[in-house]
Protein backbone atom coordinates (compact mmCIF):
# COMPACT_ATOMS: atom_id res chain seq x y z
CA UNK A 1 0.00 0.00 0.00
CA UNK A 2 1.54 3.63 -1.02
CA UNK A 3 0.63 5.41 2.33
CA UNK A 4 -2.27 5.29 4.95
CA UNK A 5 -4.84 8.23 4.95
CA UNK A 6 -6.27 9.02 7.89
CA UNK A 7 -9.75 11.00 8.74
CA UNK A 8 -9.38 14.35 10.74
CA UNK A 9 -12.83 13.83 12.80
CA UNK A 10 -10.79 12.71 16.08
CA UNK A 11 -8.78 15.24 18.32
CA UNK A 12 -5.70 12.81 17.88
CA UNK A 13 -3.39 13.89 15.07
CA UNK A 14 -2.75 11.92 12.67
CA UNK A 15 0.59 10.69 12.07
CA UNK A 16 2.88 10.63 9.48
CA UNK A 17 2.79 6.91 8.84
CA UNK A 18 6.00 5.78 6.51
CA UNK A 19 5.18 4.12 3.35
CA UNK A 20 5.49 0.94 2.41
CA UNK A 21 5.60 -0.38 -0.96
CA UNK A 22 2.69 -2.67 -2.33
CA UNK A 23 3.64 -6.44 -2.25
CA UNK A 24 3.69 -8.12 -5.91
CA UNK A 25 4.37 -11.46 -4.84
CA UNK A 26 1.94 -12.86 -1.84
CA UNK A 27 1.09 -16.19 -1.20
CA UNK A 28 -1.81 -17.41 0.95
CA UNK A 29 0.47 -18.48 3.88
CA UNK A 30 -2.76 -19.80 5.79
CA UNK A 31 -0.75 -20.18 8.88
CA UNK A 32 -0.63 -23.61 10.74
CA UNK A 33 -3.31 -23.42 13.36
CA UNK A 34 -1.61 -24.61 16.23
CA UNK A 35 1.37 -22.22 15.44
CA UNK A 36 -0.03 -18.98 13.73
CA UNK A 37 2.28 -15.69 13.55
CA UNK A 38 5.20 -17.42 16.16
CA UNK A 39 8.71 -14.95 15.82
CA UNK A 40 10.28 -15.12 12.76
CA UNK A 41 13.55 -17.69 13.49
CA UNK A 42 16.90 -16.14 12.31
CA UNK A 43 17.80 -19.28 10.25
CA UNK A 44 15.28 -21.89 8.81
CA UNK A 45 14.60 -24.15 11.23
CA UNK A 46 14.55 -27.77 10.46
CA UNK A 47 11.72 -29.92 10.11
CA UNK A 48 10.89 -31.94 12.99
CA UNK A 49 8.19 -34.57 13.77
CA UNK A 50 5.05 -32.96 15.23
CA UNK A 51 5.12 -35.52 17.99
CA UNK A 52 7.42 -36.51 20.17
CA UNK A 53 7.43 -39.22 22.81
CA UNK A 54 8.15 -37.99 26.12
CA UNK A 55 8.02 -40.23 28.68
CA UNK A 56 8.27 -44.30 28.92
CA UNK A 57 7.44 -44.46 32.92
CA UNK A 58 5.99 -42.10 35.90
CA UNK A 59 9.34 -41.78 36.57
CA UNK A 60 10.12 -39.83 33.16
CA UNK A 61 7.52 -37.65 33.85
CA UNK A 62 8.71 -36.79 37.20
CA UNK A 63 12.02 -35.84 35.59
CA UNK A 64 10.37 -33.89 33.24
CA UNK A 65 8.51 -32.08 35.17
CA UNK A 66 9.45 -31.61 38.59
CA UNK A 67 13.15 -30.15 39.32
CA UNK A 68 15.42 -30.96 42.06
CA UNK A 69 13.07 -30.53 45.14
CA UNK A 70 10.06 -29.62 43.95
CA UNK A 71 7.01 -31.39 45.26
CA UNK A 72 4.99 -33.82 42.97
CA UNK A 73 1.74 -31.62 43.48
CA UNK A 74 3.27 -29.08 40.56
CA UNK A 75 1.09 -28.46 38.04
CA UNK A 76 1.05 -30.28 35.05
CA UNK A 77 0.44 -28.77 31.91
CA UNK A 78 0.26 -29.27 28.35
CA UNK A 79 2.60 -32.53 28.14
CA UNK A 80 -0.07 -34.28 30.51
CA UNK A 81 -3.28 -35.53 29.74
CA UNK A 82 -4.26 -33.61 33.22
CA UNK A 83 -4.04 -33.77 36.83
CA UNK A 84 -1.16 -35.88 38.38
CA UNK A 85 -1.79 -39.39 36.79
CA UNK A 86 1.04 -40.13 36.02
CA UNK A 87 2.00 -39.93 39.33
CA UNK A 88 0.73 -43.16 39.92
CA UNK A 89 1.88 -46.73 40.31
CA UNK A 90 4.81 -48.11 37.77
CA UNK A 91 4.32 -51.85 36.63
CA UNK A 92 6.91 -53.49 38.92
CA UNK A 93 9.77 -55.74 37.63
CA UNK A 94 8.78 -59.26 38.59
CA UNK A 95 11.04 -62.08 37.88
CA UNK A 96 8.02 -64.93 39.08
CA UNK A 97 6.49 -64.34 36.29
CA UNK A 98 6.96 -66.23 32.94
CA UNK A 99 8.86 -64.03 30.53
CA UNK A 100 7.00 -66.82 27.75
CA UNK A 101 3.87 -64.94 28.82
CA UNK A 102 4.94 -61.24 27.60
CA UNK A 103 1.89 -59.58 25.89
CA UNK A 104 2.44 -60.29 22.38
CA UNK A 105 1.78 -56.78 20.01
CA UNK A 106 -0.86 -56.92 17.97
CA UNK A 107 0.12 -57.39 14.75
CA UNK A 108 -1.43 -54.75 12.51
CA UNK A 109 -0.31 -50.74 11.33
CA UNK A 110 -2.99 -49.76 13.11
CA UNK A 111 -1.77 -50.71 16.75
CA UNK A 112 1.12 -49.91 15.55
CA UNK A 113 0.85 -45.93 14.54
CA UNK A 114 -0.28 -45.85 18.37
CA UNK A 115 3.51 -46.31 19.32
CA UNK A 116 2.50 -47.65 23.10
CA UNK A 117 5.15 -47.90 25.08
CA UNK A 118 4.11 -51.19 27.17
CA UNK A 119 7.45 -52.06 28.77
CA UNK A 120 7.39 -55.76 30.57
CA UNK A 121 3.72 -55.97 30.34
CA UNK A 122 2.66 -59.71 31.19
CA UNK A 123 -0.61 -61.42 30.70
CA UNK A 124 -0.04 -62.26 34.36
CA UNK A 125 0.92 -58.99 35.43
CA UNK A 126 -1.45 -57.32 38.08
CA UNK A 127 -3.06 -54.28 37.22
CA UNK A 128 -4.87 -52.37 39.88
CA UNK A 129 -7.14 -49.13 39.69
CA UNK A 130 -8.73 -50.67 36.68
CA UNK A 131 -12.21 -47.99 35.38
CA UNK A 132 -15.34 -48.93 36.18
CA UNK A 133 -17.48 -50.04 32.72
CA UNK A 134 -19.41 -46.89 31.57
CA UNK A 135 -23.48 -47.47 32.02
CA UNK A 136 -25.24 -48.01 29.34
CA UNK A 137 -27.21 -45.47 28.28
CA UNK A 138 -28.62 -45.93 25.18
CA UNK A 139 -31.19 -48.97 23.30
CA UNK A 140 -32.85 -49.89 20.73
CA UNK A 141 -35.93 -51.52 20.02
CA UNK A 142 -38.16 -52.52 16.80
CA UNK A 143 -40.46 -50.50 15.56
CA UNK A 144 -44.20 -51.47 16.26
CA UNK A 145 -45.97 -52.79 13.28
CA UNK A 146 -48.64 -50.53 13.48
CA UNK A 147 -46.19 -47.73 13.14
CA UNK A 148 -45.15 -46.87 9.57
CA UNK A 149 -41.32 -45.85 9.09
CA UNK A 150 -40.67 -42.23 7.93
CA UNK A 151 -38.73 -41.06 5.39
CA UNK A 152 -34.79 -40.93 6.10
CA UNK A 153 -32.72 -37.72 5.32
CA UNK A 154 -29.25 -39.39 6.52
CA UNK A 155 -27.67 -38.08 3.03
CA UNK A 156 -28.25 -34.43 2.93
CA UNK A 157 -30.43 -33.45 6.54
CA UNK A 158 -29.75 -34.75 10.20
CA UNK A 159 -33.34 -35.90 12.03
CA UNK A 160 -35.43 -33.22 13.09
CA UNK A 161 -34.70 -34.15 16.55
CA UNK A 162 -31.39 -32.32 16.41
CA UNK A 163 -32.15 -29.24 16.93
CA UNK A 164 -29.40 -25.94 17.68
CA UNK A 165 -32.07 -24.65 19.94
CA UNK A 166 -35.68 -25.44 20.49
CA UNK A 167 -38.10 -24.89 18.99
CA UNK A 168 -35.98 -24.25 15.73
CA UNK A 169 -34.93 -26.85 13.39
CA UNK A 170 -31.59 -26.91 11.50
CA UNK A 171 -32.05 -24.46 8.60
CA UNK A 172 -31.65 -26.39 4.97
CA UNK A 173 -29.16 -23.97 3.11
CA UNK A 174 -29.25 -24.21 -0.39
CA UNK A 175 -26.01 -23.69 -1.84
CA UNK A 176 -26.03 -20.79 -4.51
CA UNK A 177 -22.10 -21.16 -5.68
CA UNK A 178 -18.90 -22.14 -3.91
CA UNK A 179 -15.51 -21.63 -5.14
CA UNK A 180 -11.96 -21.94 -3.87
CA UNK A 181 -9.91 -18.90 -2.69
CA UNK A 182 -6.47 -20.12 -2.52
CA UNK A 183 -4.56 -21.57 -5.20
CA UNK A 184 -2.49 -24.78 -5.59
CA UNK A 185 0.55 -25.11 -4.45
CA UNK A 186 -1.12 -23.23 -0.95
CA UNK A 187 -0.44 -24.31 2.63
CA UNK A 188 -4.24 -25.11 3.20
CA UNK A 189 -6.83 -24.94 1.15
CA UNK A 190 -9.53 -22.39 1.86
CA UNK A 191 -13.08 -22.49 0.22
CA UNK A 192 -15.93 -19.64 -0.41
CA UNK A 193 -19.31 -20.42 0.06
CA UNK A 194 -22.54 -18.88 -1.09
CA UNK A 195 -25.74 -20.09 1.00
CA UNK A 196 -29.05 -19.30 0.04
CA UNK A 197 -31.07 -17.90 3.19
CA UNK A 198 -33.85 -16.68 2.03
CA UNK A 199 -36.51 -18.57 3.39
CA UNK A 200 -34.80 -18.53 6.92
CA UNK A 201 -37.71 -18.52 9.40
CA UNK A 202 -37.95 -15.28 11.84
CA UNK A 203 -36.79 -16.09 15.36
CA UNK A 204 -38.22 -15.08 18.69
CA UNK A 205 -36.86 -10.72 18.37
CA UNK A 206 -36.31 -11.05 14.91
CA UNK A 207 -32.58 -11.31 15.53
CA UNK A 208 -30.60 -11.04 12.38
CA UNK A 209 -27.42 -12.26 10.45
CA UNK A 210 -25.06 -9.06 11.33
CA UNK A 211 -21.71 -8.09 10.36
CA UNK A 212 -18.84 -10.20 12.42
CA UNK A 213 -21.54 -13.47 13.30
CA UNK A 214 -20.80 -16.48 13.23
CA UNK A 215 -22.98 -19.46 11.89
CA UNK A 216 -23.23 -22.88 12.67
CA UNK A 217 -23.27 -25.71 10.22
CA UNK A 218 -24.08 -28.90 11.41
CA UNK A 219 -21.49 -30.98 9.34
CA UNK A 220 -21.99 -35.16 9.44
CA UNK A 221 -19.49 -37.87 9.38
CA UNK A 222 -18.33 -39.03 6.13
CA UNK A 223 -20.47 -41.84 4.76
CA UNK A 224 -17.20 -44.29 4.01
CA UNK A 225 -16.04 -43.04 7.42
CA UNK A 226 -19.71 -44.54 8.86
CA UNK A 227 -19.26 -47.55 7.10
CA UNK A 228 -15.80 -48.07 8.24
CA UNK A 229 -17.28 -48.06 11.68
CA UNK A 230 -20.59 -50.36 11.15
CA UNK A 231 -17.49 -53.14 9.20
CA UNK A 232 -15.72 -52.80 12.50
CA UNK A 233 -18.02 -53.47 14.80
CA UNK A 234 -19.65 -56.75 12.72
CA UNK A 235 -23.02 -54.33 12.24
CA UNK A 236 -24.87 -55.96 9.53
CA UNK A 237 -26.04 -54.38 6.02
CA UNK A 238 -29.41 -54.88 6.39
CA UNK A 239 -29.86 -52.97 10.32
CA UNK A 240 -27.63 -50.10 9.12
CA UNK A 241 -30.80 -48.17 7.37
CA UNK A 242 -33.67 -49.81 9.58
CA UNK A 243 -35.70 -47.66 11.54
CA UNK A 244 -35.94 -48.72 15.08
CA UNK A 245 -36.81 -46.76 18.43
CA UNK A 246 -33.95 -45.04 20.15
CA UNK A 247 -34.23 -45.03 24.31
CA UNK A 248 -31.97 -43.49 26.17
CA UNK A 249 -32.04 -42.38 29.84
CA UNK A 250 -30.50 -39.62 30.23
CA UNK A 251 -28.41 -36.54 28.67
CA UNK A 252 -29.32 -34.64 26.09
CA UNK A 253 -27.98 -36.62 23.40
CA UNK A 254 -28.53 -37.28 20.58
CA UNK A 255 -29.90 -33.71 20.08
CA UNK A 256 -27.67 -30.59 20.45
CA UNK A 257 -28.63 -28.34 23.29
CA UNK A 258 -32.41 -29.80 24.49
CA UNK A 259 -32.84 -30.70 28.16
CA UNK A 260 -31.25 -33.16 29.97
CA UNK A 261 -34.01 -36.04 30.01
CA UNK A 262 -34.62 -39.34 28.99
CA UNK A 263 -35.93 -39.75 25.44
CA UNK A 264 -37.88 -42.50 23.36
CA UNK A 265 -37.21 -41.70 19.29
CA UNK A 266 -37.65 -43.11 15.71
CA UNK A 267 -34.57 -43.14 13.85
CA UNK A 268 -31.75 -45.53 12.39
CA UNK A 269 -28.20 -46.51 13.20
CA UNK A 270 -26.75 -44.33 10.34
CA UNK A 271 -28.32 -41.61 11.02
CA UNK A 272 -27.03 -41.57 14.92
CA UNK A 273 -23.65 -42.15 13.69
CA UNK A 274 -23.65 -39.93 11.06
CA UNK A 275 -25.26 -36.70 12.64
CA UNK A 276 -25.19 -37.35 16.64
CA UNK A 277 -22.33 -38.83 17.49
CA UNK A 278 -18.69 -37.77 17.22
CA UNK A 279 -15.91 -40.36 15.91
CA UNK A 280 -12.39 -38.10 15.46
CA UNK A 281 -12.30 -35.41 17.25
CA UNK A 282 -11.62 -36.06 21.28
CA UNK A 283 -8.31 -38.24 22.13
CA UNK A 284 -9.84 -41.79 23.53
CA UNK A 285 -11.12 -41.71 26.92
CA UNK A 286 -10.88 -44.48 29.69
CA UNK A 287 -14.54 -45.29 30.00
CA UNK A 288 -14.03 -46.12 25.55
CA UNK A 289 -10.82 -47.92 26.30
CA UNK A 290 -12.78 -50.12 29.26
CA UNK A 291 -15.50 -50.42 26.83
CA UNK A 292 -12.84 -51.90 23.99
CA UNK A 293 -11.48 -53.71 27.09
CA UNK A 294 -14.64 -55.70 27.99
CA UNK A 295 -15.93 -57.25 24.67
CA UNK A 296 -12.26 -57.77 23.49
CA UNK A 297 -11.59 -61.75 22.22
CA UNK A 298 -8.14 -62.04 22.24
CA UNK A 299 -5.75 -62.02 25.95
CA UNK A 300 -3.20 -60.03 24.32
CA UNK A 301 -5.32 -56.85 23.11
CA UNK A 302 -7.48 -57.16 26.42
CA UNK A 303 -4.83 -56.67 28.70
CA UNK A 304 -3.50 -53.85 26.91
CA UNK A 305 -6.90 -52.38 26.80
CA UNK A 306 -6.79 -52.91 30.72
CA UNK A 307 -3.18 -51.75 31.37
CA UNK A 308 -3.93 -48.34 29.94
CA UNK A 309 -6.48 -47.83 31.95
CA UNK A 310 -4.81 -49.02 35.24
CA UNK A 311 -2.38 -47.26 37.93
CA UNK A 312 0.27 -49.10 35.77
CA UNK A 313 -0.41 -47.60 33.01
CA UNK A 314 -1.20 -44.11 33.35
CA UNK A 315 2.27 -43.08 31.71
CA UNK A 316 1.25 -44.90 28.39
CA UNK A 317 -2.49 -43.24 28.91
CA UNK A 318 -1.19 -39.50 28.98
CA UNK A 319 1.31 -40.56 25.78
CA UNK A 320 -1.18 -41.81 24.01
CA UNK A 321 -3.89 -38.86 24.69
CA UNK A 322 -1.24 -36.29 23.74
CA UNK A 323 0.34 -37.98 20.83
CA UNK A 324 -0.80 -38.08 17.30
CA UNK A 325 -4.55 -37.65 17.18
CA UNK A 326 -6.94 -40.95 16.92
CA UNK A 327 -10.11 -42.08 15.93
CA UNK A 328 -12.43 -44.23 16.85
CA UNK A 329 -12.08 -46.69 13.75
CA UNK A 330 -8.38 -46.29 14.50
CA UNK A 331 -8.73 -47.98 17.93
CA UNK A 332 -11.14 -50.56 16.39
CA UNK A 333 -8.76 -51.30 14.11
CA UNK A 334 -5.93 -51.46 16.24
CA UNK A 335 -7.76 -53.75 18.57
CA UNK A 336 -9.81 -57.03 15.74
CA UNK A 337 -11.04 -58.66 18.26
CA UNK A 338 -13.50 -56.25 20.16
CA UNK A 339 -16.85 -55.90 18.73
CA UNK A 340 -18.69 -53.46 21.36
CA UNK A 341 -22.55 -53.29 21.02
CA UNK A 342 -23.52 -50.19 19.00
CA UNK A 343 -25.69 -48.74 21.75
CA UNK A 344 -22.72 -48.80 24.48
CA UNK A 345 -20.34 -47.18 21.95
CA UNK A 346 -23.02 -44.27 21.47
CA UNK A 347 -23.12 -44.07 24.90
CA UNK A 348 -19.52 -43.24 25.80
CA UNK A 349 -19.43 -41.17 22.64
CA UNK A 350 -19.65 -37.36 22.61
CA UNK A 351 -22.09 -35.53 20.48
CA UNK A 352 -21.47 -34.30 16.90
CA UNK A 353 -21.50 -30.79 17.87
CA UNK A 354 -21.93 -27.93 15.60
CA UNK A 355 -19.08 -26.10 13.84
CA UNK A 356 -19.32 -22.54 13.66
CA UNK A 357 -18.18 -20.09 10.56
CA UNK A 358 -17.83 -16.14 10.38
CA UNK A 359 -19.72 -14.36 8.13
CA UNK A 360 -17.30 -13.23 5.25
CA UNK A 361 -19.61 -10.16 3.80
CA UNK A 362 -21.88 -7.65 5.17
CA UNK A 363 -25.45 -9.67 5.24
CA UNK A 364 -27.41 -6.96 4.71
CA UNK A 365 -26.04 -5.95 1.05
CA UNK A 366 -27.64 -6.69 -1.76
CA UNK A 367 -26.48 -9.47 -4.67
CA UNK A 368 -27.12 -9.10 -8.17
CA UNK A 369 -26.54 -11.54 -10.50
CA UNK A 370 -28.36 -14.60 -12.75
CA UNK A 371 -30.57 -15.93 -10.05
CA UNK A 372 -30.70 -13.79 -7.47
CA UNK A 373 -33.95 -11.71 -7.82
CA UNK A 374 -35.27 -11.69 -4.99
CA UNK A 375 -32.63 -14.19 -3.07
CA UNK A 376 -30.58 -13.41 0.06
CA UNK A 377 -27.73 -14.88 0.55
CA UNK A 378 -24.83 -15.17 3.09
CA UNK A 379 -21.41 -15.76 2.72
CA UNK A 380 -18.65 -17.79 4.73
CA UNK A 381 -14.89 -18.98 4.07
CA UNK A 382 -14.09 -22.10 5.47
CA UNK A 383 -10.02 -23.80 5.47
CA UNK A 384 -9.60 -27.43 5.28
CA UNK A 385 -8.14 -28.51 8.54
CA UNK A 386 -5.99 -31.58 8.27
CA UNK A 387 -4.18 -33.94 10.72
CA UNK A 388 -2.00 -36.82 10.06
CA UNK A 389 -4.07 -39.97 9.79
CA UNK A 390 -2.63 -43.56 10.54
CA UNK A 391 -3.35 -44.57 6.97
CA UNK A 392 -4.42 -43.13 3.29
CA UNK A 393 -2.92 -39.50 4.19
CA UNK A 394 -4.17 -36.54 6.32
CA UNK A 395 -7.61 -36.39 7.12
CA UNK A 396 -9.84 -33.46 7.25
CA UNK A 397 -11.99 -32.24 10.34
CA UNK A 398 -15.01 -32.84 10.34
CA UNK A 399 -17.25 -29.40 9.37
CA UNK A 400 -14.22 -28.90 6.65
CA UNK A 401 -14.34 -31.97 5.67
CA UNK A 402 -17.58 -31.71 4.88
CA UNK A 403 -17.59 -28.38 3.19
CA UNK A 404 -14.92 -29.31 1.25
CA UNK A 405 -16.52 -32.27 -0.70
CA UNK A 406 -19.68 -29.97 -0.91
CA UNK A 407 -17.12 -27.78 -2.82
CA UNK A 408 -15.58 -29.85 -4.93
CA UNK A 409 -19.14 -31.31 -6.67
CA UNK A 410 -19.71 -27.65 -7.39
CA UNK A 411 -16.42 -26.95 -9.17
CA UNK A 412 -16.43 -30.45 -11.04
CA UNK A 413 -20.06 -30.03 -12.09
CA UNK A 414 -18.55 -26.24 -13.53
CA UNK A 415 -16.21 -28.07 -15.35
CA UNK A 416 -18.39 -30.51 -16.51
CA UNK A 417 -20.85 -27.39 -17.73
CA UNK A 418 -23.83 -28.71 -15.36
CA UNK A 419 -25.95 -25.66 -13.68
CA UNK A 420 -25.02 -25.65 -10.15
CA UNK A 421 -28.24 -25.31 -9.20
CA UNK A 422 -29.76 -28.28 -10.32
CA UNK A 423 -27.46 -30.59 -8.47
CA UNK A 424 -29.88 -29.07 -5.08
CA UNK A 425 -26.88 -29.36 -2.73
CA UNK A 426 -27.64 -28.30 1.14
CA UNK A 427 -25.60 -27.54 3.81
CA UNK A 428 -27.24 -27.89 7.27
CA UNK A 429 -26.67 -24.61 9.50
CA UNK A 430 -28.64 -21.96 11.88
CA UNK A 431 -28.12 -18.44 12.73
CA UNK A 432 -25.55 -19.06 15.86
CA UNK A 433 -23.19 -16.71 17.36
CA UNK A 434 -24.60 -13.42 16.52
CA UNK A 435 -23.53 -11.23 19.63
CA UNK A 436 -19.90 -13.12 19.54
CA UNK A 437 -17.14 -10.38 20.40
CA UNK A 438 -16.36 -9.14 16.46
CA UNK A 439 -20.09 -8.60 16.08
CA UNK A 440 -20.98 -6.74 19.65
CA UNK A 441 -18.00 -4.43 19.51
CA UNK A 442 -18.75 -3.64 15.83
CA UNK A 443 -19.66 0.04 15.14
CA UNK A 444 -20.39 2.35 12.52
CA UNK A 445 -18.04 5.44 13.56
CA UNK A 446 -14.18 6.20 14.91
CA UNK A 447 -11.38 4.66 12.97
CA UNK A 448 -10.82 1.03 13.02
CA UNK A 449 -7.67 -1.29 12.69
CA UNK A 450 -8.23 -4.88 11.91
CA UNK A 451 -5.37 -7.53 11.85
CA UNK A 452 -6.18 -10.95 10.59
CA UNK A 453 -3.98 -13.65 9.76
CA UNK A 454 -5.57 -16.72 7.29
CA UNK A 455 -9.19 -17.06 7.04
CA UNK A 456 -9.45 -14.80 10.37
CA UNK A 457 -9.18 -12.09 7.91
CA UNK A 458 -12.35 -13.53 6.39
CA UNK A 459 -15.01 -11.36 9.07
CA UNK A 460 -13.01 -7.86 8.68
CA UNK A 461 -14.26 -8.21 5.05
CA UNK A 462 -17.78 -7.38 6.07
CA UNK A 463 -16.58 -4.93 8.54
CA UNK A 464 -14.99 -2.93 5.25
CA UNK A 465 -18.13 -3.58 3.57
CA UNK A 466 -20.32 -2.04 6.35
CA UNK A 467 -18.13 1.24 6.82
CA UNK A 468 -18.40 1.70 3.01
CA UNK A 469 -21.81 2.10 3.11
CA UNK A 470 -21.40 4.91 5.48
CA UNK A 471 -19.75 8.72 3.69
CA UNK A 472 -18.52 9.14 7.09
CA UNK A 473 -16.42 6.21 7.40
CA UNK A 474 -14.76 6.87 4.54
CA UNK A 475 -10.52 6.60 5.28
CA UNK A 476 -11.36 5.52 8.76
CA UNK A 477 -10.59 1.42 8.38
CA UNK A 478 -7.25 -0.03 7.88
CA UNK A 479 -6.56 -3.89 7.38
CA UNK A 480 -2.87 -5.61 8.03
CA UNK A 481 -3.72 -9.11 6.35
CA UNK A 482 -1.33 -12.04 7.09
CA UNK A 483 -0.12 -14.62 4.69
CA UNK A 484 2.46 -16.74 3.81
CA UNK A 485 2.67 -16.02 0.02
CA UNK A 486 0.16 -13.49 -1.34
CA UNK A 487 0.36 -15.34 -4.47
CA UNK A 488 -1.08 -18.30 -3.04
CA UNK A 489 -3.08 -17.76 -0.18
CA UNK A 490 -4.27 -14.30 0.03
CA UNK A 491 -7.90 -14.71 0.72
CA UNK A 492 -10.52 -11.55 -1.55
CA UNK A 493 -7.99 -9.95 -3.26
CA UNK A 494 -9.90 -7.56 -4.95
CA UNK A 495 -13.27 -8.21 -3.65
CA UNK A 496 -13.25 -6.11 -0.92
CA UNK A 497 -15.22 -3.34 -2.39
CA UNK A 498 -12.90 -0.51 -2.13
CA UNK A 499 -9.11 0.48 -3.49
CA UNK A 500 -7.36 -1.96 -1.80
CA UNK A 501 -4.01 -0.75 -1.50
CA UNK A 502 -5.47 2.54 0.27
CA UNK A 503 -6.99 0.50 3.51
CA UNK A 504 -5.35 -3.11 3.32
CA UNK A 505 -1.28 -3.53 3.63
CA UNK A 506 -0.62 -7.80 2.72
CA UNK A 507 2.07 -9.41 5.29
CA UNK A 508 4.03 -12.37 3.45
CA UNK A 509 6.06 -14.57 5.98
CA UNK A 510 7.32 -16.82 2.79
CA UNK A 511 8.14 -14.40 0.49
CA UNK A 512 9.02 -10.60 -0.28
CA UNK A 513 10.07 -9.67 2.99
CA UNK A 514 9.55 -12.22 5.27
CA UNK A 515 7.49 -10.22 7.18
CA UNK A 516 4.94 -11.79 9.99
CA UNK A 517 2.16 -9.33 11.09
CA UNK A 518 3.09 -8.64 14.62
CA UNK A 519 6.41 -7.11 13.05
CA UNK A 520 4.34 -4.95 10.83
CA UNK A 521 2.15 -4.17 13.93
CA UNK A 522 5.20 -2.58 15.45
CA UNK A 523 6.25 -1.28 12.24
CA UNK A 524 2.66 0.58 12.10
CA UNK A 525 2.95 1.69 15.35
CA UNK A 526 2.04 5.48 14.79
CA UNK A 527 -0.96 4.05 13.08
CA UNK A 528 -2.01 1.79 15.97
CA UNK A 529 -1.51 4.54 18.73
CA UNK A 530 -3.39 6.91 16.86
CA UNK A 531 -6.32 4.56 16.24
CA UNK A 532 -6.49 3.23 19.47
CA UNK A 533 -6.27 7.15 21.07
CA UNK A 534 -9.45 8.60 19.04
CA UNK A 535 -12.83 8.80 19.57
CA UNK A 536 -14.45 5.08 19.17
CA UNK A 537 -11.32 3.96 17.80
CA UNK A 538 -11.22 0.08 17.80
CA UNK A 539 -8.65 -2.32 16.93
CA UNK A 540 -9.49 -5.72 16.18
CA UNK A 541 -7.32 -8.84 15.69
CA UNK A 542 -8.57 -12.32 14.69
CA UNK A 543 -6.99 -15.73 13.47
CA UNK A 544 -7.43 -19.37 13.17
CA UNK A 545 -5.80 -19.77 16.57
CA UNK A 546 -4.86 -18.61 20.12
CA UNK A 547 -1.23 -17.98 19.38
CA UNK A 548 -1.66 -15.28 16.69
CA UNK A 549 -3.74 -13.28 18.87
CA UNK A 550 -0.85 -13.62 22.04
CA UNK A 551 2.11 -11.82 19.55
CA UNK A 552 -0.01 -9.30 17.70
CA UNK A 553 -0.46 -8.30 21.54
CA UNK A 554 3.13 -8.68 22.70
CA UNK A 555 3.54 -6.40 19.52
CA UNK A 556 0.71 -3.93 20.62
CA UNK A 557 2.14 -3.75 24.47
CA UNK A 558 5.61 -2.62 22.64
CA UNK A 559 3.57 0.01 20.44
CA UNK A 560 2.81 1.20 23.90
CA UNK A 561 6.05 1.17 25.02
CA UNK A 562 7.18 3.40 22.42
CA UNK A 563 4.65 5.57 21.66
CA UNK A 564 3.48 5.92 25.06
CA UNK A 565 6.44 5.98 27.38
CA UNK A 566 5.07 3.44 29.46
CA UNK A 567 7.19 0.63 31.21
CA UNK A 568 5.84 -2.64 30.70
CA UNK A 569 3.48 -3.44 33.05
CA UNK A 570 1.95 0.16 32.36
CA UNK A 571 1.91 -0.93 28.75
CA UNK A 572 0.34 -4.46 29.69
CA UNK A 573 -2.70 -2.29 31.58
CA UNK A 574 -3.08 0.19 29.01
CA UNK A 575 -4.23 -2.56 26.94
CA UNK A 576 -6.65 -4.54 29.20
CA UNK A 577 -8.05 -1.41 29.96
CA UNK A 578 -8.86 -0.93 25.93
CA UNK A 579 -10.16 -4.86 26.08
CA UNK A 580 -12.36 -3.94 29.00
CA UNK A 581 -13.68 -1.09 27.33
CA UNK A 582 -14.31 -2.58 23.93
CA UNK A 583 -11.89 -0.94 22.11
CA UNK A 584 -9.31 -3.89 21.30
CA UNK A 585 -10.96 -6.82 20.47
CA UNK A 586 -8.48 -10.25 20.05
CA UNK A 587 -10.48 -13.38 18.91
CA UNK A 588 -9.13 -16.64 17.94
CA UNK A 589 -11.68 -18.31 15.82
CA UNK A 590 -11.06 -21.72 17.32
CA UNK A 591 -12.40 -20.07 20.21
CA UNK A 592 -15.64 -19.66 17.99
CA UNK A 593 -15.89 -23.02 16.72
CA UNK A 594 -15.90 -26.62 18.31
CA UNK A 595 -13.27 -29.07 17.44
CA UNK A 596 -12.39 -29.39 13.77
CA UNK A 597 -10.01 -32.16 14.02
Amino acid sequence: MASYEYASSSDITAPNTPATDPQLDESDDIFHEDKILEEPPMATPTRRASTVLISQSPDDVRRILLGPGEAETKLIEKVCCGGGCCFLDSLAEDSSLDPSRLVPMPDNEAFRSLHLQLRSLNLDSELTKIVDLPPDHVSFKPLPADRPPTKSTVDRHPPKFVTPHFPYEIYSAKVHHARRLTRPGAAKRTYHFDLDVTDYPRESGDVEFVVGGAVGVCAPNSPELVDNIFDLLNVPNYVRDKQVILQTKAGRWPTIWADDTPRELVTTRRELLTWCSDVQSYPPTKGLLRLLAEYAEAPNEKKILLYLISAQGQAAFCDLRTGPHITIAQLLDAFPSSHPPLPHLLSVLNALMPRFYSLSQDPQLSRTGEGLRDRRLIEIAVTVHETPNWRDGPRTGVGSGFLERVAQKVIDAEKRGVNVHDLDLRVPMFRGLMANPLAREFVTDGPMLLIGAGVGVAPFRGFVQRRLRSANCVNKVWVLQGVRDSLLDELYSGEWGVEEEKVKKVVQSRRGEGRYVQEEVRHQADLVWYIINSLDGRVFVCGSSKGMGESVERALVDVAIDKGGLNLEEAEAFWAGKKEGGQYIAVSLSSLSIFEL
